[in-house]
């Protein structure tokens, strides 16, 4: 490997932690937003991640992506779709948070891999391995564990799980980079959000004004906080094999369960270990089975499909 491609992946790999760290540190930022409520959040998420992304386009000079997606209705419906699904997923997250639900919510993504899988077989019709079956079931006896344990489904664990990967399919069908979905998204967003931002003015409800300086501007930076890991993730995409990003996808989770039981000091009793206990399990599964194809595949076909091959097993 030359000094350059060494470089380029060491570069990659240093984006690639920020990105993921900085996803799984994000719990350490919601709190400091209140006493502004979890949709007042949300909403001011979504117009400032379009301000934020916007000048980042004109920097970059990234249009032409614009006209083409406008003379495409059905991928425009897509972006529609995906900007729907990810607003339920932030204003979930950000009400979990700003509750007391961080470990809960670092379970979505644990097993969002999973549901990712079982949406392929559901939807897609796709054939799965033998080991990448029992990980699904392994999953799904880790929900009914946590079931047992709460007294009722982890609502806010498969909420997140959920939206989180129809969000992901339907980008995929989109196939749009990163910034640009983005921006593409949140410009759907910010009419209803600058729209119930300015009804919650009227109602003196809002907090943007009324705390002072610095707590307006936290509220401007969720559009820095929301945006700046995708450009990380972006550059660690284009330098990294996308296995390594597949790996790396798991840090984001667990800084957010240790961040949950070690700094929010969230009761772990006897059952929610055990169900997280089978959620891990099942991702040592899914990856072991990842690394086992992608071995496979390369001895068929050459090295170089080694990380295409573990790619695909891992981000079904």
């Amino acid at each position: 490997m030359t000094g350059k491609s060494r470089g380029e992946r060491r570069t990659g790999l240093l984006n690639g932690f920020a990105a993921y760290g900085m996803w799984g540190l994000v719990p350490l930022f919601w709190p400091l937003l209140k006493p502004a409520g979890a949709v007042e959040i949300l909403a001011h998420r979504m117009a400032w991640s379009l301000v934020f992304v916007g000048v980042a386009l004109v920097v970059i000079r990234r249009w032409a992506w614009a006209g083409e997606l406008l003379r495409q209705p059905r991928r425009l419906g897509l972006v529609a779709v995906a900007a729907a699904v990810i607003t339920v997923n932030w204003g979930v997250y950000i009400w979990s948070v700003n509750s007391g639900h961080v470990v809960e919510a670092s379970l979505g993504y644990f097993i969002n891999p999973l549901v990712t899988i079982a949406i392929g077989v559901l939807v897609l019709k796709e054939r799965l391995r033998p080991v990448q079956w029992v990980a699904v079931g392994t999953g799904f006896a880790a929900v009914v564990v946590l079931t047992i344990g709460y007294g009722q489904p982890p609502w806010i664990s498969l909420t997140l799980a959920f939206s989180f990967a129809t969000y992901g399919l339907v980008k995929k069908k989109v196939n749009l980079g990163g910034i640009e979905s983005l921006a593409a998204e949140t410009a759907i967003q910010f009419l209803p959000a600058v729209g119930y931002l300015l009804w919650l003015t009227s109602r003196g409800e809002s907090t943007f004004t009324t705390e002072g300086a610095g707590h307006g501007a936290l509220l401007a930076a969720t559009g820095v906080v929301t945006a700046l890991p995708l450009v990380c993730f972006g550059a660690a995409a284009i330098r990294v094999p996308l296995s390594t990003l597949g790996l790396l996808q798991y840090l984001a989770p667990v800084f957010q369960f240790l961040l949950g039981v070690a700094y929010f000091h969230e009761a772990m009793p006897v059952e929610r270990w055990a169900g997280f206990a089978l959620v891990w399990a099942a991702l040592c599964l899914l990856t072991w089975d990842a690394w086992r194809a992608a071995r496979r595949l390369g001895r068929r076909v050459g090295e170089p499909r080694i990380e295409a091959a573990a790619a695909a097993a891992v981000d079904v």
